[in-house]
């Protein structure tokens, strides 16, 4: 008997122009589109291209016309300041057509570029809709991020208007961002005309005249905005990631594959009806904040949680239970890296019962490789299915997920199961030829791209076909290794860059990591390759402790030694491991495995504008100073 996903995938891959058609028929168009794929010479499409549509009318206003105005839209949940807020569909919909009238008074028009520079706050999102509303491109940096990186960013995207605050809170201490803002118009050649401050009351910025205003003063006396109709194919926003050049890559999302996309995912991967309650723990900042915060809960009809906290530390490892009881929520999405850090402070998982699980049903994990003994001492704990997905920023949704709105497929720990419909995932060679049924190798998508994945790089075509398209002609290249088994599973074990040589055998760090994580001592690991005359490259595993384990350190290293050795064999030349007291890692959770190794082979590197922790990074780096000088 066909299951409700395999004659989804099938369908999606061999007529996707009818399929994504259907999926179009979810949203309001101005003018429906008739060419749902516009197929390019080299294998990419454009999707729905003579549509016409509006974002912010899709996320709001058609919800208020269907008579839904007084549900809950989005609830800002602030452990930081101690404030939570609901706002209504109608609330959301006036203040995003007042915030648009206030950036149209300013000169923003459709095209025109808004750079938006803020904590999270509700003023985050309602800037980033009515940038839709206008059908102006948003392109969001994450609040705090340093003056030179945000430079870069503004020469890039040249804005007319920045949006910002005058500070952030992170857990215990104010954050000033205008000293920042300022500094990055300094530096920038492409500055913009105009700057709106949200003041908040914690700290007061001091404003340019003639350059700055208040958000209260930028909506003063203007009128409410309507939604202006955009091509399916213009820009919504830009959304830039790091380049391995130093020059950040502007991610391009455009407006109907978008929309159609991300509603169809709400359905059919996460199962979200109109009225339920997401709570996605990240930041607005990053892809999973634009996808899954802001737009796809609202585009659904759903109810959307914006978390101003950590999931440690707001105030203990029970701040997530606290949020999911207290507003109702039937699906969580966070990082990996969250709950190793909630497993670490509070490993018997006893916070969890003064709040239990209410009306939670599912939990997804992305953005890290999630290790099996995580997603497994969650599934314990909650006793819910806990669902790992795998996408990036790119892509800007799942590319390969356990549809929970298709029916369940049977999990197996590391693989995030099967490719979502409309992803046709294949694991490639060097030369671009398919790799046997599970060998490990490039992960690859074959062209073209569904809906929602990124048309181009902002002004970089050629970057944009180089970076993705270039390596395996007819396929996007994810920058992943993996392997794909013989029931279809995926299973992503590294980026491409972290597949190490130890002798002539490429072996996959991330399962080294595997095997490590099951140790019952270690909240969290890294394995990364380093530099050896002999071998080429060997790996060395670096180990977080859960909380009361740090006095057995030394036995734990050689017992993790040992169990890589009886799992994966001796060709793995695993023999060292150090523990640290915590993990460099980005501000959305991801290891900073490229940087240690490069510390490790004495070679030059830039510190991440993303780090997360700078000081994380001097720790490492005396640890492997440590190692070289015992000779290890």
């Amino acid at each position: 008997m066909t299951s409700r996903y395999q004659e989804a995938h099938r369908r999606a891959l061999a007529d996707p122009e009818e399929f994504w058609g259907e999926a179009a028929d979810t949203i309001d168009w101005v003018r429906r589109p008739t060419r749902i794929l516009e197929r390019q010479e080299n294998g990419t499409g454009r999707w729905f291209a003579d549509g016409l549509l509006n974002t912010c009318w899709n996320a709001l206003d058609r919800h208020v016309e269907a008579g839904r105005g007084n549900q809950a839209a989005l609830i800002y949940d602030s452990p930081v300041t101690g404030m939570v807020r609901s706002y209504s569909y109608g609330d959301l919909r006036d203040r995003v057509a007042r915030f648009a009238g206030a950036l149209a008074a300013l000169g923003v028009a459709k095209g025109d570029r808004v750079v938006i520079y803020m904590p999270m706050v509700p003023e985050a999102a309602i800037a980033m809709l009515a940038c839709a509303r206008l059908g102006a491109i948003h392109s969001v940096v994450f609040g705090g991020f340093a003056a030179p990186e945000l430079a870069t960013r503004l020469d890039d995207a040249q804005p007319k208007v920045v949006v910002s605050a005058s500070c952030g809170i992170e857990i215990a201490r104010i954050v000033p961002y205008k000293p920042l803002l300022d500094e990055a118009i300094r530096l920038s050649a492409a500055p913009p005309q105009r700057c709106i401050v949200l003041q908040r009351p914690m700290l007061t910025a001091d404003l340019v005249p003639g350059r700055d205003l208040s958000w209260d003063e930028a909506e003063a006396d203007v009128e409410p905005h309507a939604c202006v109709p955009v091509a399916a194919t213009d820009p919504l926003y830009i959304l830039y990631t790091s380049g391995t050049t130093g020059q950040p890559k502007g991610i391009v999302r455009d407006n109907g594959g978008h929309a159609v996309a991300l509603r169809w995912s709400m359905a059919n991967i996460y199962a979200v009806a109109p009225g339920e309650v997401m709570f996605t723990a990240s930041d607005v900042g990053w892809v999973v904040g634009h996808s899954y915060i802001v737009y796809a809960p609202l585009l659904a009809g759903a109810t959307t949680i914006l978390y101003e906290g950590k999931p440690v530390g707001t105030p203990d490892a029970g701040a997530y239970w606290r949020v999911i009881a207290q507003h109702g929520v039937s699906v969580m999405f966070t990082a990996p890296t969250a709950f190793r850090a909630i497993k670490r402070e509070d490993p018997e998982g006893r916070l969890l019962a003064p709040h239990g699980t209410g009306r939670l049903r599912a939990l997804f994990l992305a953005g890290e490789r999630a290790d099996p003994p995580t997603v497994e001492w969650a599934q314990q704990l909650l006793g819910l299915p806990v669902i790992d997905h795998w996408w990036q920023t790119e892509t800007g949704w799942p590319i390969a997920a356990n549809c929970l709105g298709l029916g369940l497929m049977p999990v197996k720990p590391g693989s995030p199961t099967v490719a979502v419909p409309g992803w046709d995932v294949r694991c490639l060679d060097a030369e671009g030829q398919e790799m046997p049924t599970g060998d490990v190798g490039a992960l690859a998508i074959r062209l073209p791209l569904p809906p929602g994945a990124l048309p181009t790089l902002w002004n970089a075509e050629a970057r944009f076909r180089q970076a993705y398209l270039a390596a395996f002609p007819g396929y996007y290249q994810t920058g992943d290794a993996g392997f794909v088994d013989a029931d279809g599973y995926v299973h992503v074990m590294s980026r491409t860059d972290d597949i190490i040589n130890v002798a002539g055998h490429r072996l996959s760090t991330g399962q080294m990591e595997e095997v490590l994580a099951g140790h019952p001592a270690v909240a969290e690991c890294a394995v990364i390759g380093i530099a050896d005359a002999l071998k080429g490259q060997v790996p060395l595993g670096l180990l977080v402790l859960k909380a009361g384990t740090a006095s057995a350190g030394e036995a734990v290293a050689r017992e993790v030694v040992r169990m890589v050795r009886d799992r994966i064999g001796p060709v793995a030349a695993f023999k060292t491991a150090v523990v640290v007291q915590r993990l460099p890692k980005t501000r959305s959770g991801k290891i900073l495995r490229g940087t240690m190794r490069a510390i490790a082979d004495g070679q030059d590197y830039r510190m991440p504008a993303t780090i997360d922790d700078p000081a994380a990074l001097d720790e490492i780096r005396s640890a492997l100073a440590a190692l070289g000088s015992s000779g290890a």
